[in-house]
């Protein structure tokens, strides 16, 4: 039994079941995993380091590009991509550097997304007014927190020589 299996520079625990291991994986989750353990007939219930090396090596090669596997287009996470046009599945740091790419992509053609991505603001339609805040608070001051404001306490000094 093998204690640590490395998938797309991932350490996986071997004592975990198959399912649960790969989805450690970044850009593998529930439904993709579930496909590629059926469409490579391995038992999401074993555990992983159980696995002979070639059912690894099989495993390695489906999660690195499951559209090899006959899998359906709507499974994909990265459909129609805008450098190639073809459907692609990202995994591991393909992902974050795809979604990095595309938002620096954005900004430069200067879009609404790409905009508010750069000034750090909502970018899907969310209200920024109310609830969440983060940063500075842009919104309603209670009365209370506005007499506050107005009223800065003055520091009264003290000689060094005696009391007042």
């Amino acid at each position: 039994m093998k204690r640590i299996v490395r998938i797309r520079k991932v350490d996986l625990m071997g004592d975990k079941k198959v399912f649960n291991a790969i989805r450690k994986v970044k850009g593998i989750n529930f439904a993709i995993g579930n496909a590629i353990l059926e469409s490579l007939s391995i038992n999401g219930n074993t555990l992983l380091g159980e696995l002979s090396d070639a059912d690894i090596e099989r495993l390695k090669e489906a999660i690195k590009s499951p559209s090899k596997l006959g899998l359906p287009d709507w499974l994909l996470n990265r459909r129609k991509d805008i450098e190639t046009g073809s459907d692609l599945h990202l995994t591991g740091m393909d992902v974050s550097l795809s979604v990095r790419s595309d938002i620096k992509l954005m900004q430069e053609v200067r879009s609404r997304k790409g905009l508010r991505h750069g000034s750090n603001l909502k970018v899907r339609g969310q209200r920024t007014k109310a609830h969440p805040r983060k940063g500075k608070t842009v919104g309603v001051v209670t009365k209370k927190k506005a007499a506050k404001m107005q009223k800065k306490p003055e520091k009264k000094s003290v000689a060094k020589g005696g009391k007042k």
